[in-house]
């Protein structure tokens, strides 16, 4: 038998978290199991005891609960409060894929979309699609990217509350993304995180060349960048949250110790150790064992 902790997380508002709700589930798994509120509706860790794996036991309480809007992750009851965070940006800590709206500002938007849905998917390499999106946009003004930032681009739910939590505790957090530096940098400080990456664009007279500064970062960068900081930082593999929705994330999911496929593809689902489908971003806080009355609310 292995200790774990099982964690039920819904939401207030759409699909709050029930007392019967974690009665299925105990039922379910056949074990007794010490409840710990972490929100009232909306997350509770369930600790137990099971012969099965930490897969299985996610699995048999999705299960158990198929038809509602609840996640459920479980994960060991030993570290569970990560040293170092890093994720993706696009369609993780924003609504959009930044290059998707480029596309969209200068009438490109259903061809670059198509290659982006490629990517994603794990259909089309990163640094092909990278390549061929910009080459479609040669010339566009600085002035456009501007206004795409300014005006489209949203955080997504419980990303400032999910960094600067994990920041008062003392972890270290890390935006990486394939997009470009332009969007990660100011992302990053809106959010809060410590530090970000992101593959440069080469302007000429404030206009696009169509080109990105080479070596394109893509899903060896991202590891590479987590192994860097573990050495950097002085944690292990084990002592990492990593977070993305796409197949380029799955290397750096993979080798983090909590490794979440937040409204991922299922190509990084089947990959993840963590799956968040419904709620946001503050879910990443309860699978760590956060209260919400620990949260820094922004």
């Amino acid at each position: 038998m292995t200790s774990y902790v099982l964690t039920l997380i819904g939401s207030m508002d759409s699909a709050p978290l029930e007392p019967g709700h974690v009665a299925r589930v105990r039922q379910s798994l056949g074990t007794a199991a010490r409840e710990d509120w972490l929100a009232e509706n909306e997350a509770c860790d369930l600790f137990i005891e099971s012969p099965l794996c930490a897969a299985g036991i996610a699995d048999q309480a999705r299960e158990t609960l198929s038809g509602t809007a609840i996640d459920a992750v479980c994960t060991s009851t030993q570290g569970r409060r990560k040293k170092l965070f890093i994720s993706d940006m696009d369609s993780t800590v924003i609504d959009q894929e930044c290059i998707d709206e480029l596309g969209d500002a200068i009438g490109l938007g259903s061809r670059i979309r198509e290659i982006t849905a490629a990517v994603v998917n794990g259909d089309m390499s990163f640094s092909d699609a990278l390549r061929e999106r910009m080459a479609l946009m040669r010339g566009t003004k600085r002035s456009v990217l501007e206004s795409v930032y300014e005006k489209r681009i949203t955080l997504k739910s419980g990303a400032r509350t999910l960094v600067q939590t994990m920041r008062r505790q003392g972890a270290h957090c890390v935006l990486v993304s394939g997009g470009f530096s332009f969007f990660t940098s100011r992302i990053a400080e809106r959010i809060g995180f410590h530090d970000h990456q992101g593959n440069e664009l080469i302007f000429e007279d404030a206009k696009l060349t169509g080109e990105v500064l080479e070596p394109i970062l893509g899903r060896s960068a991202k590891l590479n960048m987590l192994m860097k900081l573990c050495g950097e930082k002085g944690v292990t593999p084990c002592e990492v949250l990593a977070a993305g929705d796409g197949a380029n994330d799955i290397k750096m999911i993979k080798a983090a110790g909590l490794g979440v496929a937040f409204h991922g593809s299922q190509s990084l689902k089947h990959e993840a150790n963590a799956c968040i489908d419904h709620g946001d971003l503050t879910a990443l806080l309860y699978i760590q064992g956060f209260h919400k009355s620990e949260f820094v609310l922004s």
